[in-house]
Order: C-alpha cells, then sequence, then structure tokens
C-alpha cells in the first residue's frame, strides 16, 4: 500500500530538526509522499528547501489568507518555476479569526493567485472554511480553474457543498476531521465522494486523526484518516489507498 498525504506542514517548527524522522515514521504507516504546504515568505522558503533535500517531499507555494498582506507575486511567479514546486497554495479565505484581514483583502489576494496559476498552468490548494464556502463558491464559479486542478483542502462540508465542489471540478481532500466521531456531516461527504476525486492528507501538526485526536498530529497519521474513509465507503483501504496516491499523482503532475 501507497499513501500520499497531500497537505501536511513539515516546514512547521513542530517538526523543525526531525525531517528524516518524521519521514522515516509515516513510511511504517506507508505514507511514502507527502506535499509540504507553505503560508508565506517563511514556510515557503523551507517547503521548498526541504522539497530539494527529501526525495519524499513536494512543495507546494502560496500566501493563505491570514497572510494576504504580504503576498508578493514577484516571489511566487519566481518559486513556481522550481521543478520541487508543485502547486500553489494554501490559498483562499478565512473569516474565522477577527485578527485576519478583512474579506475583499484575502479576496483581492486569492484572486492574484489564481490568475498566476491560470497563466502557469499550475494547480492549487485551496483553503476554506464554511463560513466562506458561498463566496469561494462564486469566485471559483466565475475563475475557471478546471485545467490547472483545483483541491479542496480539509473539506469539512455536507453533501450540498460538496456536490457544488465537485460540479466544479475540484478535488476533495479529508483530513483527521472526517474520523471524528462528532462529524457525521463529514462522513457522508466521504461516502459520497467519488473515488476519482479523492484525496487524503494530514494538515498536520493540526488536525490529528482519532485515536490521536488532541495530541500533535504527523504525516504518517495520514493512514487513519484513510481507513476512516474505506470504513464509511465499505472498502477495502488498499482500493482507496490506490485511488487517492494516483489522484495525487495527477492534480500535482507528478511523474
Amino acid at each position: 500500500m501507497k499513501i500520499f498525504d497531500t497537505h501536511t506542514h513539515l516546514n512547521d517548527p513542530a517538526f523543525a530538526g526531525k525531517t528524516q524522522e518524521y519521514i522515516d515514521r509515516a513510511a511504517e504507516y506507508d505514507v511514502d509522499e507527502m506535499a509540504i504546504i507553505g503560508q508565506n515568505e517563511e514556510y515557503n522558503i523551507e517547503a521548498i528547501r526541504l522539497a530539494q533535500n527529501y526525495k519524499p517531499l513536494h512543495a507546494v507555494i502560496g500566501w493563505h489568507p491570514e497572510f494576504a498582506k504580504e503576498y508578493n507575486e514577484e516571489q511566487l511567479v519566481n518559486q513556481i518555476k522550481l521543478p520541487e514546486v508543485v502547486a500553489i497554495g494554501e490559498i483562499g479565505l478565512d473569516y474565522h479569526w477577527d485578527e485576519n484581514p478583512e474579506p475583499e483583502v484575502q479576496k483581492a489576494t486569492l484572486l492574484k493567485q489564481l490568475d498566476v496559476a491560470q497563466q502557469y498552468d499550475m494547480p492549487v490548494s485551496i483553503h476554506c472554511r464554511g463560513d466562506a464556502f458561498e463566496d469561494m463558491y462564486n469566485i471559483l464559479k466565475d475563475h475557471d480553474m478546471s485545467k490547472s486542478g483545483i483541491i479542496m483542502h480539509s473539506f469539512n462540508g455536507n453533501l450540498d457543498w460538496l456536490n457544488k465542489f465537485l460540479d466544479l471540478g475540484l478535488m476533495i481532500s479529508y483530513s483527521g476531521v472526517v474520523s471524528f466521531k462528532n462529524a457525521p456531516e463529514v462522513h457522508e461527504s466521504a461516502k459520497n465522494t467519488p473515488l476519482d476525486r479523492l484525496l487524503v492528507e494530514t494538515d498536520a501538526p493540526y488536525l490529528a486523526p482519532e485515536p490521536y485526536r488532541g495530541h500533535q498530529n504527523e504525516p504518517g497519521y495520514t493512514r487513519f484518516v484513510l481507513d476512516a474513509i474505506a470504513k464509511y465507503k465499505d472498502m477495502d483501504p488498499e482500493i482507496v489507498a490506490k485511488h487517492t496516491f494516483d489522484n495525487s499523482h495527477r492534480v500535482y503532475n507528478i511523474k
């Protein structure tokens, strides 16, 4: 079995100096590859450095909505030309925290990064909490990214939103939330996500799945996310792993 963690933060200080240790631990859970996700200048640089130094890692770089005011387009364009960079992300909308930039600033930065992704034919990894789903849907509906590829990272929406985003051509990635006992809507969405649009992730060091909920997450725990989805779909985990691994390579254009 081979599992691909499509969204993890080994570039976070929580993992500093222990990259190989976590890669080795992930391999024990059959997690063979992972995408290291940026969010600002510092995290983007570290994602690229890790991908350049560790074969199982790939870099995804961009400006998270929290850092929308710091967006540097020249830097983004230069960095996405590096062979280790497979996508732009995580980018999107987040209205949950009052200290985040106002929605209009977030939207403007998101649109600029979507334009770069279109221009350079790069897939994008989208960060979007439920209270911003409607704005995100309208932006993506009017900004066709289906050719480049879009990942809705850590999807936690209901069936209605799942179907709306599937209609726009999105890949749907599930994190440890899908394993939580108090997330029935996410269970139902995972059950109904087509295998050819399904991805798995950890978002480590956040959102650790059961049985490690409440502890620091790590890439190897993608295995528990995959097992939860296989249970809801009543499928052999090997089948789910094969599809999600192949889907990850396809959307990130990894040969």
